[in-house]
């Protein structure tokens, strides 16, 4: 291991994406993941567009069994409201997503990974060896056994509970949003759907507005991922139980899912979104934080595998060149072409998920933007980050019409 460039600390989509790359260009990396493949992990098991075009980058096989194609997203706001829409056509990223079981996704791309060179330590713990502040070294932990060695850049995408990173002096920014959700499979005749499925104004037992939103992911095997999510920026978001939302979602959801106690075959698992980048800071004189670990989650839409292997790319191609050049100089580059790329767009949906904490706010969204067809269709292509170039000020304009309408129903 000592004769490696990088160590991967972490083997889901960033960690493995940025193992892949660097390994691709050249470079002696090792990648350790705490636990064995495949594993399970809490997740919506939804790929948009972008992460499409991310696997198919790295060879990804889509035939492969697991992997359900689906064509777009259809959106509800209670019983009578509802819009389906194809993702938009792009002249970068493709017009069609996916559903697989993170398992599944998790491994095959670890295996993209090793077919590239990368030496994968399986039911290995990475944890760091910090002196006066800088990392010296990292101590390798498996069966018993403790190796330390010295890799040129380490990369940290242990996930959002970001153990190895805490050790580092990377903490959250508290005013920033948090999302939570929960997840859960059922059966379901009606697996092999084409479309993402999302209620926008979700209620309990006794029709009370619940604050988040629920959704329906088919898995084409016989099977659904169906969940909830809320984001902090709700009031009283502390005292939602994500698991009593579940069972109020999966009582209201559209009869045609066949949603029920008797159709479960999972309890529900949930966990904190850290989204935002509201982590901080992202880059040492010798380490990069990606993913999850840097909170890389999407605040549009609560998407984070896309952001990770986009972040593991970055950072791979960073490392590259500092392992390559003795330059350390161009890990500092990390956090400016992470703002570069997605300040902006992220700054706003800081501002629209404030927006949209007030439950008036969301109904009022949710219910207008269904009866609207081009708006829905902007909103979808700023919410998965789908905008083409020369369309950025779109983005801003769909914001303006939202902020808008929220101005005018009540605050209560």
């Amino acid at each position: 291991m000592n004769g490696s460039d990088v160590l991967v600390v972490g083997g889901g989509p960033a960690g493995s994406a940025a193992a892949f790359w660097l390994a691709r260009d050249g470079h002696a990396v090792t990648l350790v993941e705490r636990k064995s493949f495949p594993r399970d992990k809490t997740c919506g098991d939804g790929l948009t567009p972008r992460a499409i075009y991310q696997l198919d980058e790295m060879g990804f096989d889509f035939s492969a069994p697991g992997f359900h194609r689906v064509t777009g997203l259809r959106s509800y706001a209670g019983d009578r409201l509802m819009l389906e829409m194809s993702w938009p056509d792009h002249s970068r990223f493709p017009d069609w997503g996916g559903v697989i079981r993170r398992r599944d996704l998790d491994q095959q791309v670890a295996d993209l990974a090793r077919g590239q060179g990368v030496s994968i330590l399986e039911d290995t713990e990475a944890r760091p060896l910090v002196d006066s502040g800088a990392l010296k070294g990292v101590e390798l932990r498996s069966n018993g056994l403790v190796q330390t060695v010295s890799p040129g850049v380490v990369i940290v995408a242990d996930g959002a509970l970001n153990r190895f990173g805490r050790h580092l002096g990377v903490t959250r920014r508290k005013d920033y949003p948090l999302g939570l959700a929960a997840r859960g499979y059922y059966r379901s005749p009606r697996s092999s759907d084409a479309f993402l499925e999302s209620q926008l104004d979700i209620r309990d037992s006794a029709g009370a507005t619940m604050p988040g939103y629920g959704w329906v992911f088919p898995l084409g095997d016989g099977t659904v991922n169906v969940g909830v999510g809320l984001l902090s920026t709700f009031k009283r978001w502390k005292q939602a139980n994500t698991t009593r939302m579940m069972a109020d979602w999966v009582n209201a959801a559209p009869g045609y899912w066949e949603l029920s106690e008797e159709t479960r075959l999972t309890d529900p698992v949930g966990g904190a979104l850290q989204m935002s980048f509201s982590r901080s800071p992202l880059a040492g004189p010798n380490w990069l934080v990606i993913g999850d670990a840097a909170a890389a989650i999407n605040p549009w839409n609560g998407e984070g595998i896309a952001y990770a292997y986009e972040t593991g790319r970055i950072a791979a191609e960073l490392a590259g060149q500092a392992v390559a050049t003795g330059d350390s100089e161009a890990l500092a580059r990390y956090p400016g072409h992470l703002d570069r790329e997605y300040g902006l767009y992220y700054r706003t949906a800081r501002i629209f998920v404030k927006l949209i904490g007030r439950p008036a706010v969301m109904r009022s969204l949710a219910h207008t933007g269904l009866r609207n067809r081009p708006l829905m269709e902007w909103t979808l292509k700023v919410m998965a980050n789908l905008l083409e170039e020369d369309e950025r000020g779109i983005g801003e304009e769909v914001f303006r019409v939202l902020q808008g309408l929220a101005r005018a129903v009540p605050v209560a």
